[in-house]
């Protein structure tokens, strides 16, 4: 009588927090006297002290099968114990479990308290064996008077058909049997197996479609709804028919429901669905945008969260009802939830045209600038109490700005890039406006992307002709700034852009306007701080620069230019002197060899300039009038055009002759217009062996002058007639070809008949097993027809499914409360209206 209870033990563990590995140490100890004893409730109370101290974090394996006594015992109460140890602390590989197989069907067919524990213990415990064993008793209790012992079967076969899939093919009838139970909490637990079933394999389940499609237009249970709506939206994409069929009680949940979960769900179904394609499906689209839409201007954050993720998924197919919320999109922006943020920044990255992209990238842009002040956290009581004692205000004090995260920014960054680069630049109608937005993000960026910019950059220039003179322009600028060069060690600095500067300005000097200047700033200008590849590159773009420069002044040669051609030389070899030391070997090498080609050419031009002041002004003087070393670097760079292959934005020319805004086919306009024309009677020519009009006509056609101005009949295309015969011959053609085993019909032109589709079998009298197709279209026997589902009301009348289907409205039976399925043979059985015999090959 003086054991240590569970509450003892809780009690015990708070008041020795300073020494608890002593006090557990002496209560396992206790706990093991105490399951070795013969009395069944100190046993129980010790399995029950075992388990809070397995979810406190220690182990209890080593009295698995203690717990198994327990689980035998005949008292209820000690039995609960017993099952909740075992749902805590066994698993797939405890090896008593395969002692509990008969236990736990005695306990199936016991008092309906065991029966609900055995259950409940059974879903957590089911191992393979386990699970193939109790499969006959677990389907037995779906049929159980008491609706709680069948709700819980429902949802224990669940677990049961994960570890033992064979379970289902036995189990799946009976659980569409409880889709019409009586009692609303086990059709609900039906539904929610279903619906996890559903998603593994849908087409195993379409045979369920009609009480489906009934529960959903009778039932008014939001929670149920939100179940089947989810379940159809498994079914839909696996048969066309029934996104015709959905369509109407989906629209009218939209339209009429108050709770959210279940407009979202709708929704939702109907973008994975496909019933938002086609024009019939753009009235659809509107109402789910417009509800969606509606949310981004809800408070709760929720909801704008689900709206925007939903709005991704209608954008591709319907963007141009996206395009109206634009505001409320960009404004989501702003939020302080980085979720919305990023959600909002992939619908914006969506819903990108040509149209659009300058407004939303300024915007994106401006968004980089401006402060995070929403995302500020507010003042502190003891923040607010000292402004008040010092007289402050609270509210004229400005909220501290803070900068966005380097995160967000990085991706919004990227997003910007990836929008315009989208498809090789498939967006882009303005390459200049592209080039300066790529330069405006190096500055304000402040996150490392400049290699991202760099290659950007690289590509435009090559791929853009037309943009070159622009884009070294722009990159000349960039080069000047000592605000890249002075933040290139900065971690979230855009350094490399400076690298593309470097290049662009190297490779297409000649569209410099102050080549002495871009020298000076390569050579002379923070160099020494810049990266290896940088410098490196400045060296390079050195010698180009100086050699298109030099060239330039040898074809233009005056001797006054002789002095500052001497200087920019002398300038140029002292700046990448200086780059001999570097510690970077690369460069210290690219440094020391141009240093040395300058070296050549400036005593080359003081060799010539000596000489000239020797001759004077003789004419007999062979030599020509410029330093020949001015055309010594030129031709190192400008013999190849680098990477010509990847120009491929211009334009195609327009060959001569071609006029590309006449008719290649003309359109029924065209001939209707030709047709009112007056047309000029042709005169008959006989031609030998025919007497034919459209002969005649031909030969005249082949005399008329040029300037006739009268259509022939060949120009108007043929005749009313001849189109109709045209149309038969060929229904007539299709008509044969598509009985015709030995030819196989090309399903590209095949009419898009939702009534044409083989209707598959839906009786589930004897339910099929697992490894029969459901719906065997192609290799349907000749003497079957399609089978039929009727929807039959309470009176006994009926419309077979495939008639309401391709209607908007459904004439008969106002409403559903069966669906049947019959399977029509070839003469008629079990069909209203009787259908002509046919006979073999008719």
């Amino acid at each position: 009588m003086w054991e240590r209870t569970l509450q003892d033990l809780i009690r015990g563990l708070r008041a020795n927090r300073s020494d608890e590995s002593r006090f557990i140490a002496q209560a396992m100890s206790e706990i093991r006297r105490e399951v070795k004893s013969g009395d069944m409730d100190l046993k129980a109370g010790a399995i029950l002290k075992l388990t809070y101290l397995d979810m406190v974090g220690y182990d209890m394996s080593w009295a698995s099968f203690n717990v198994v006594e327990v689980m035998s015992s005949p008292k209820y109460h000690l039995k609960a114990v017993g099952y909740l140890a075992a749902s805590q602390s066994f698993n797939q590989d405890t090896d008593v479990l395969m002692l509990t197989t008969n236990m736990i069907k005695k306990d199936l067919g016991s008092s309906p308290l065991e029966v609900a524990a055995a259950l409940n213990g059974l879903s957590d415990i089911a191992t393979p064996d386990l699970a193939r064993d109790l499969t006959p008793e677990l389907i037995a209790m779906l049929n159980h008077s008491r609706a709680h012992i069948r709700k819980r079967a429902v949802l224990a076969l669940y677990k049961v058909i994960l570890k033992y899939p064979n379970a289902l093919q036995v189990g799946l009838p009976r659980l569409r049997d409880r889709l019409d139970d009586p009692d609303p909490g086990v059709m609900s637990a039906t539904v929610n197996v279903l619906c996890e079933l559903t998603r593994r394999n849908p087409e195993e389940y379409l045979f369920l479609a009609p009480q489906l499609f009934q529960i959903l237009t009778t039932s008014s249970n939001n929670w149920m709804l939100i179940k089947i709506i989810k379940l159809f939206g498994a079914l839909a994409p696996a048969e066309p028919r029934l996104v015709k069929k959905l369509k109407p009680p989906i629209s009218e949940l939209i339209s009429s429901t108050s709770a959210i979960s279940l407009l979202y769900e709708c929704v939702h179904t109907c973008i994975i669905g496909g019933m938002l394609d086609g024009p019939s499906g753009f009235s659809l689209a509107e109402t789910c945008t417009r509800k969606l839409a509606a949310f981004l201007q809800d408070p709760d954050q929720n909801l704008k969260y689900i709206a925007l993720l939903a709005l991704v998924k209608i954008v591709p197919s319907h963007p141009h009802l996206i395009a109206e919320y634009e505001e409320a999109i960009i404004a989501s922006l702003d939020l302080p939830d980085i979720s919305i943020r990023l959600r909002a920044l992939d619908l914006i990255s969506a819903m990108v045209t040509p149209n659009n992209i300058q407004s939303l990238v300024q915007q994106l842009l401006s968004h980089l600038i401006k402060p995070e002040s929403l995302t500020t956290a507010p003042p502190s009581a003891a923040e607010s109490l000292a402004r008040s004692a010092s007289g402050i205000s609270t509210a004229s004090v400005p909220p501290p700005t803070t900068n966005l995260a380097p995160t967000y920014r990085m991706e919004v960054s990227k997003r910007i890039i990836e929008m315009c680069s989208r498809a090789d630049f498939e967006n882009i109608t303005d390459f200049e406006w592209y080039l300066s937005v790529l330069v405006d993000l190096a500055y304000i960026a402040s996150v490392r992307i400049g290699a991202l910019i760099r290659d950007q950059i690289i590509e435009v220039t090559l791929r853009a002709k037309s943009t070159r003179p622009y884009c070294v322009k722009l990159m000349s600028k960039l080069i000047g700034d000592d605000t890249l060069a002075l933040s290139s060690t900065d971690e979230d600095s855009c350094s490399e852009v400076l690298w593309a500067a470097g290049w662009i300005c190297g490779e297409y000097a000649s569209d410099l306007s102050d080549p002495p200047q871009i020298l000076e700033y390569l050579t002379n200008r923070h160099t020494d701080t810049l990266a290896s590849d940088i410098s490196s590159i400045y060296i390079q773009a050195s010698l180009k620069v100086l050699g298109q420069w030099l060239a330039e002044k040898a074809e233009q040669w005056r001797l006054e230019n002789l002095p500052k051609i001497i200087e920019i030389v002398s300038l140029t070899k002292s700046g990448i002197e200086r780059l001999t030391a570097h510690h970077d070997l690369e460069v210290q090498e690219r440094a020391a060899s141009a240093v040395q080609l300058l070296t050549f050419i400036q005593a080359d031009i003081t060799r010539h300039q000596s000489s000239r002041s020797a001759l004077g002004s003789s004419n007999n003087n062979p030599e020509p009038d410029f330093p020949k070393s001015l055309y010594l670097l030129s031709p190192l760079f400008s013999t190849h055009e680098i990477a010509s292959s990847l120009s491929a934005s211009h334009p195609v020319p327009t060959l001569e002759g071609i006029d590309l805004d006449s008719w290649i086919v003309p359109s029924e306009y065209a001939r209707e217009q030709a047709r009112s024309k007056p047309v000029a009677q042709p005169q008959h020519i006989t031609v030998k062996g025919t007497s034919s009009h459209r002969t005649s006509v031909k030969k005249k056609t082949k005399k008329a002058p040029k300037d006739r101005t009268a259509p022939t009949p060949t120009e108007l295309g043929p005749t009313a007639e001849e189109l109709a015969a045209k149309a038969r011959a060929k229904a007539e053609r299709l008509a044969r070809l598509r009985d015709d085993p030995y030819y196989i019909v090309d399903p590209s032109t095949q009419e898009d008949d939702i009534d044409s589709i083989p209707i598959m079998k839906l009786e589930a009298d004897n339910f099929a097993p697992r490894e029969e197709t459901v719906h065997k279209a192609e290799s349907r026997d000749l003497d079957e027809q399609p089978a039929e589902v009727a929807l039959a009301d309470g009176e006994g009348t009926s419309t077979t499914l495939k008639d309401t289907l391709p209607q908007e409205e459904v004439a008969s039976a106002p409403a559903t409360d069966t669906i049947k399925v019959t399977k029509v043979k070839k003469k008629g059985i079990g069909v209203k209206k009787k259908k002509p015999k046919i006979t073999d090959r008719e």
